[in-house]
């Protein structure tokens, strides 16, 4: 493919996903070629048809956050500080927009070997945590990628929302006390030591 066609997709994808993130799925297709300022005959040649534009938006969005998540992961930083920053970046992502869009009946296996390297990735990513120590160690690697993919999958999902704070709370490990730790004695019961029924 020459550069400049290539260059006309990918404006094409991006445009698609853009609009398709703000307005909802209804875009039409001459709306998005008007959008990328390219007429309609030139979307149609690299898109035969709205199922193949939609796949290829899902596949280069996927592509986008495997690389990413990718870089995160080969930093030196601690597995649960990894995991939130990626975890940040999907539910800054329309993933929700994305699921929706491919289409259920007819799974594209470009996208389904991608979403299967991220889960790949998460679940990694999530057992190294474990072995930290800084994830709770009662979930498997899959029940911990099916928490994530319902904490981002979903409409409206971002960064900060309640849910996504929530599910993070709830799946950092909690640091136990020391067995040796003597229980915590409050002031009161210091500077008012408890008399006994004598009244000595």
């Amino acid at each position: 493919m020459r550069a400049d066609a290539q260059r006309n997709r990918e404006l094409i994808a991006t445009t698609a996903l853009d609009l398709l993130a703000r307005r909802g799925p209804a875009v039409s297709m001459e709306e998005i070629a008007r959008a990328a300022g390219l007429g309609v005959g030139t979307l149609y040649r690299h898109f035969p048809d709205r199922q193949s534009l939609l796949d290829s938006v899902a596949a280069t969005t996927l592509r986008t956050l495997l690389a990413a998540g990718r870089a995160e992961v080969s930093s030196p930083a601690p597995r649960w500080q990894v995991l939130v920053r990626i975890l940040e970046r999907c539910a800054g992502l329309p993933l929700a927009l994305i699921t929706s869009l491919t289409d259920a009946t007819r799974v594209d296996p470009t996208i389904a070997d991608l979403v299967e390297e991220l889960n790949a990735l998460f679940q990694g990513l999530a057992e190294a945590a474990q072995r930290e120590g800084s994830l709770r160690a009662d979930l498997t690697g899959p029940q911990v990628v099916g928490l994530l993919n319902v904490a981002v999958c979903r409409p409206g999902a971002r960064p900060d929302d309640p849910l996504t704070t929530v599910l993070l709370d709830g799946l950092r490990a909690r640091r136990q006390p020391p067995a040796d730790t003597p229980p915590a004695v409050s002031p009161a019961s210091r500077s008012h030591p408890r008399r006994d029924p004598a009244g000595h």
